[in-house]
């Protein structure tokens, strides 16, 4: 009998690391650049280039390494020196074709390894968003590397966090549905509403309308968006109360579970942005791509290492309190704009709460390498 060849590692223990990493220093870097407190690396002199590198830094490393998988190791290497390649043209010669060239390369890579495993097993239509989606975060995060200007870089960025919300609201419901059911049984009650497919069809079916609709200019087309997007995050709350969240105790579970509130909130505060002028959208975003990014991220990258190399999504308790920050980050991005006060130090305090939450998570990623590179004992969430 020939012995069984080793599992292929998966890709998240590498491109965790470099995503947390990258979030908890580039990130607040680019913060204090805006304000004028250090040096300003060419990518990073406006706050187009903050939002590209929060949304094709940060965001394009998490996607890259939940949806991945396992893989060979010298595969996961080479993709994500792409990233790092296209993550450093981009910061030093923006618009070059080098930060394009990374950019792309690190595009089809991903495209490459993931479409497939949702267009080619995925039956239900619903289950087969994940690869245009994926499709799309590639294609932009190209064409916002090429140099055509702050308003198409603006439009895809705009686009950019609507893909990653989709992205959220399908992945984050398939996550926290069944771990709710399965806590709910382990505490003696049954959670009916898991999935909810009406719901998640609608809200799916109404985000690429969005989508479609923000490509315009028309001032009637943007408020179809903005009126579909308050919609999605209305549908999005009712799919969240009907998990019934405050039934659960555990932190692990609440922390997916705040995350998926910015969600709704976020969803709701775009559209609304959208609608009345005299909304700040810019800052009204930051509850997308600083509350729920951050929080599900956050929340995902731990449960994910956490599961994999403790069996227990529990774990390590320490670090669960510290996805609180990400949530006081995003207020404070927020509500200053709310409320018409000055932003220095609040987006200092921004910067803050999110360099220490992030600098918690590698520390967390860190205990939570592999004893054995070599082999793979999976994850249920892959």
């Amino acid at each position: 009998m020939q012995p069984r060849s080793p599992r292929l590692p998966f890709a998240n223990a590498w491109f965790f690391p470099a995503a947390a990493l990258y979030a908890a220093f580039l990130l607040p870097w680019s913060v204090l650049t805006l304000l004028g407190l250090v040096p300003a690396l060419p990518g990073l002199a406006t706050s187009v280039g903050h939002a590209h590198e929060m949304l094709f830094g940060f965001a394009l490393a998490v996607v890259a390494g939940y949806l991945l998988g396992p893989q060979p190791l010298r595969f996961t290497l080479t993709l994500l020196g792409c990233w790092a390649l296209a993550r450093m043209s981009f910061l030093l010669w923006p618009g070059s074709w080098l930060a394009l060239g990374s950019a792309a390369a690190f595009a089809v890579g991903l495209a490459w390894r993931v479409l497939p495993r949702f267009l080619g097993a995925a039956k239900k239509w619903r289950n087969q968003t994940v690869a245009p989606v994926v499709a799309g975060l590639g294609l932009l995060s190209a064409v916002a590397s090429s140099g055509f200007g702050e308003a198409v870089d603006r439009l895809m960025l705009s686009q950019t966090l609507l893909l990653l919300a989709t992205l959220m609201f399908f992945m984050g419901g398939r996550i926290i549905a069944p771990a709710i059911a399965g806590y709910a049984q382990s505490q003696g009650w049954r959670l009916d509403s898991r999935v909810q497919p009406h719901i998640e069809g609608a809200v799916l079916i109404l985000l690429g309308l969005a989508l479609l609709l923000n490509l315009l200019s028309w001032p009637l087309a943007r408020q179809l968006a903005g009126a579909i997007m308050i919609t999605a995050g209305v549908l999005t709350s009712i799919r969240l109360l009907r998990w019934q969240p405050w039934r659960c105790a555990r932190p692990d579970l609440l922390i997916l579970l705040l995350g998926y509130a910015w969600l709704a909130f976020g969803l709701l505060l775009f559209g609304l942005g959208t609608l009345l002028p005299w909304l700040p959208l810019s800052a009204m975003l930051h509850a997308l791509s600083v509350g729920a990014l951050g929080s599900l991220t956050f929340a995902v990258m731990a449960r994910t290492r956490l599961i994999y190399r403790f069996r227990d999504a529990g774990a390590q308790a320490w670090a669960q309190p510290a996805a609180l920050l990400i949530s006081l980050a995003a207020l404070a991005r927020v509500l200053p704009a709310l409320l018409d006060r000055p932003r220095p130090a609040w987006l200092l305090l921004a910067a803050g709460c999110w360099s220490l939450a992030f600098l918690a998570l590698t520390l967390l990623l860190w205990r939570c390498r592999d004893a054995h590179p070599d082999s793979s004992r999976g994850s249920p969430e892959h």
